[in-house]
């Protein structure tokens, strides 16, 4: 099939007799993570998530019904399910995408190909980036996919609910004594995050030191016996599902380890910790009150 450039909009000029000026009707523009101007000439009505915390977000903000096509694994709320499937967002369905007609696709800097990505704005498709690193870029993202999508006060009304749960938190927690943990976001290979991940910020909001944040990568990849020799305090793992902590139970053999020891290795489902939506409260939450419990299990 031959990929070809989609019709626009018709765009309504309103011309004023009394300021002679020419205005869009209408239009919305942002700046994405990529440092572009994502401009439309109204508020998105036929969206594409490419990632499963897109079309979270999304929901979030009000915009779930606008959504004509989701990648794999977009699984949450359980309306998302219900979606169609463009690929999964290492791998989009480039054809698909396109016989969809979307009037804006929101993609994932580091988990979507920038390959792909190009090609879509080629294509004339309006390409929002989203690449949030803290708690105020989750909250940013919220903000400007609420504005392309026209639904800023459903928008605003679920930032606000999520920075006041993370003030919450941070009143409560940020000046505890600092655990020193290893957290791993994938077991093969072996895979952390460095301070520059928004996961991290979760971590320092809780009072935690991320043993290995001093590192180059975003995501590095590492080897067990570095993890042994950090010797942390507390491991945390996403494992594989919702409701499996395999990974994590993989470290009770190292019997010597401080975390081992003294039985400070705890699971906390993925979507809470590893997806950049306003869940990543809950998931610090959870990290919070285990961070507590491996302080009072320290011994004089």
């Amino acid at each position: 099939m031959r990929l070809t450039r989609p019709i626009g909009h018709l765009v309504l000029l309103v011309t004023t007799c009394l300021c002679g000026t020419t205005a869009l009707a209408g239009s919305v523009s942002v700046t994405d993570d990529d440092d572009r101007e994502v401009q439309l000439d109204q508020p998105a009505e036929r969206i594409i998530s490419l990632a499963p915390h897109i079309t979270e977000v999304l929901f979030a903000v009000g915009a779930g019904d606008k959504l004509v096509g989701v990648t794999q694994h977009s699984d949450f709320p359980p309306e998302a399910e219900t979606i169609p499937r463009i690929g999964g967002y290492s791998r989009i369905d480039l054809e698909r995408v396109v016989q969809l007609e979307p009037d804006l696709v929101v993609a994932w800097r580091s988990g979507n190909s920038a390959s792909q990505i190009e090609r879509m704005r080629d294509l004339g498709l309006n390409v929002y980036v989203s690449e949030p690193r803290s708690f105020e870029g989750v909250a940013s993202s919220m903000r400007r996919m609420a504005r392309l999508a026209g639904t800023e006060k459903e928008g605003q009304r679920a930032v606000q609910a999520f920075l006041d749960e993370i003030e919450t938190l941070r009143q409560d927690y940020e000046d505890r004594d600092p655990v020193r943990l290893f957290y791993q976001v994938w077991e093969q290979p072996l895979m952390t995050v460095n301070d520059d991940h928004l996961i991290s910020e979760a971590i320092r909001l809780c009072g935690g030191v991320n043993v290995f944040g001093h590192l180059d990568r975003l995501v590095p990849r590492m080897d067990r016996e570095a993890v042994i020799e950090a010797d942390p305090e507390v491991i945390i793992g996403g494992g594989m599902g919702e409701d499996r902590p395999d990974w994590v139970l993989a470290w009770e053999q190292w019997e010597d380890m401080t975390a081992v020891r003294r039985d400070n290795l705890y699971f906390i489902p993925p979507s809470l910790l590893q997806r950049h939506t306003p869940r990543i409260a809950e998931g610090t939450r959870l990290m919070c009150e285990e961070l507590e419990r491996a302080r009072s299990r320290r011994t004089d």
